[in-house]
């Protein structure tokens, strides 16, 4: 095999495998950021070793096994680790060399218990979100510290430095490589969806820079909610966020015009959704009802989402249920983001005038000063009440406040068609 196609399989194996590698290792040897390095310096044998020798049989295995023996090498090496690298090596003594993990048998099942107690370390609540999202994606979706940059419109340095703090955080609050307790569950796994759906949302809808879609952070929010949903089978909202973000996704084709331009919710060509991403979606929905556990703001989301994908035309809407399940998202989470999309149903329910005094009862909520939806609602309310010229006043606020390049086009436009 030549050199390039060498390289180019190590690279496929690496985006394969490399989850399952750092978490069998954090598992190993107990330290997040040590199996990283070690994870890291097992690809760099592959790297040196592979062009001359050939892609062994199980590529997986043998980048454990070769990150086992460094691990072991390294602990011996250092006192301070004496009494771990004696406990490993009876470890391994004990099972011998034939009970390195096959990675290639267990891919029928890839999800174990070492990836799980990734997940959670990688979105410790003691870590903050950015940190949790940039470790997520570095050590779950193998993303390297240029592609997550990248995708976030920030320097790469930045990316690097919330990786390390994330690492030596954790280090210093000495977290365990663990799945919590039962009764920590909830507080923890509410840490986990947070950070997924942030990257998912990030990509479904950025937030700055010249695109309104960033495919890879969409791609890699769907990923790690497919992965997390058969770890934890009985908790409806893993369910729901999975649900959610398969029904967002399915409508990512028809978001974006020739030109890149966005096309909002009911002007979409809705034959150009991924009626397959619907179908997971609608499942991944009934699997969290089917758990009988509390129905939460995920789930919610989720059922709002499958009213938007169940109806053919926008003007086949159910928009009588999406206020009535806002309803219940506001007593479950009540926030002035989610009373200001209920007004927006209840605007296609009933009508703009009550819509626009619900978004009037929120002009002095401090938490949406800076929020671009906000003038653009009461502007979209405004304009369908015939006053225009209010209207125009609100669009040029949403503009002041907007800072995705695409969205400042729609907002342009809104403009324009007042003033016209």
């Amino acid at each position: 095999m030549a050199a390039a196609d060498v390289t180019r399989t190590i690279d496929a194996v690496w985006r394969i495998e490399s989850t399952r590698l750092v978490a069998g290792l954090a598992r190993f040897v107990r330290d997040v950021g040590l199996a990283e390095d070690l994870a890291q310096e097992a690809l760099v044998a592959a790297l040196e070793q592979w062009p001359e020798a050939g892609v062994p049989d199980n590529p997986g295995a043998w980048l454990m096994a070769t990150a086992k023996h460094r691990a072991i090498d390294r602990l011996r090496r250092a006192d301070v680790h004496r009494r771990k690298t004696e406990e490993l090596g009876r470890d391994l003594e004990r099972r011998g060399e034939a009970d390195l993990p096959d990675l290639a048998a267990e891919a029928a099942d890839p999800f174990d218990d070492d990836v799980l107690r990734l997940i959670f370390t990688a979105c410790h609540p003691v870590l903050s979100l950015e940190a949790r999202v940039a470790l997520t994606l570095r050590l779950l979706a193998g993303l390297t510290t240029r592609e997550i940059a990248r995708a976030y419109l920030v320097p790469e340095a930045t990316v690097q430095q919330r990786i390390v703090r994330a690492r030596r955080t954790l280090a210093a609050a000495r977290v365990p490589i663990e799945v919590p307790e039962h009764g920590e569950l909830p507080e923890r796994l509410a840490s986990v969806l947070e950070a997924i759906y942030l990257i998912f949302n990030e990509g479904y809808a950025a937030t700055a820079g010249d695109e309104w879609l960033r495919p890879e952070l969409l791609q890699e929010g769907l990923r790690l909610g497919r992965m997390l949903a058969p770890l934890l089978p009985r908790e409806p909202e893993v369910h729901g966020l999975s649900a959610l973000m398969e029904l967002q996704a399915s409508r990512a084709r028809a978001r974006v015009g020739p030109d890149g331009e966005p096309i909002l919710l009911l002007d979409q060509d809705r034959s150009r959704w991924d009626w397959m991403l619907v179908g997971r979606g609608l499942v991944a929905l009934e699997r969290a009802y089917a758990t009988g556990g509390a129905v939460g703001t995920y789930t919610l989301q989720a059922a709002i989402a499958a009213c938007h994908a169940r109806a053919r035309t926008a003007e086949e809407t159910d928009w009588v249920s999406i206020v009535a399940l806002y309803d219940g998202l506001a007593q479950v989470a009540p926030s002035p983001v989610v009373e200001l999309n209920r007004a927006v149903a209840v605007g296609m329910a009933y009508g703009p005038a009550p819509a626009l005094r619900l978004v009037d009862d929120l002009a002095d909520e401090p938490a949406l000063s800076a929020y671009h939806l906000l003038p653009t609602v009461r502007g979209d309310l405004l304009e369908k009440l015939g006053r225009l010229a209010d209207a125009r006043a609100e669009f040029g606020r949403a503009l002041a406040l907007t800072e995705n390049a695409r969205e400042r086009s729609v907002v342009l436009k809104r403009i324009a068609g007042c003033s016209a």
